[in-house]
């Protein structure tokens, strides 16, 4: 992909997480992008990703559904007319995950997690996503997002 990453336009006191930080070494390293109104991620699990054999295991799949969630809601962007990498930074927060495991997700294929705005309200974005693996959806999610308080952005530029 040509365009840049949502993750790519955290600031670096943000982009820690363990999902989707690029400044966390042996994280997910999970990129997502816009695909016309909905979000796109690819993530090739590793073999220790195992629940049970030939499986993927669940806490990853909604570490996905998490990450990719807090990415899309980068949407306040779009909402505000804004682009990704205007002052003053939009960071979101997860307030609440849902995850529906609908069958079992084969260990193996690259998962292709995707997310769709469904609501945006203020500081807060709703975000309805969904993984895919060997074209079937193996998951769905739901993530409440909020806008980072400013009170924590000034602590964690305090501690640079």
């Amino acid at each position: 992909m040509t365009q840049k990453a949502f993750q790519e336009y955290y600031p670096e006191y943000f982009a820690h997480c363990y999902g989707c930080g690029s400044m966390n070494e042996v994280g997910h390293q999970l990129k997502s992008y816009w695909d016309g109104d909905e979000t796109v991620a690819h993530f090739q699990p590793k073999p220790y990703h195992t629940a049970i054999p030939g499986y993927v295991y669940g806490g990853l799949l909604a570490s996905l559904i998490d990450c990719h969630g807090t990415g899309t809601a980068a949407a306040g962007y779009r909402a505000e007319n804004r682009e990704m990498d205007s002052e003053p930074p939009l960071r979101y927060l997860t307030a609440s995950l849902h995850v529906d495991y609908l069958k079992p997700t084969p260990l193996g294929p690259v998962l292709e997690v995707r997310g769709r705005v469904k609501e945006v309200k203020g500081r807060k974005v709703v975000v309805e996503e969904w993984i895919v693996a060997d074209g079937m959806v193996t998951v769905k999610g739901e993530l409440v997002a909020v806008q980072a308080p400013e009170s924590l952005v000034r602590e964690l530029l305090a501690q640079k």
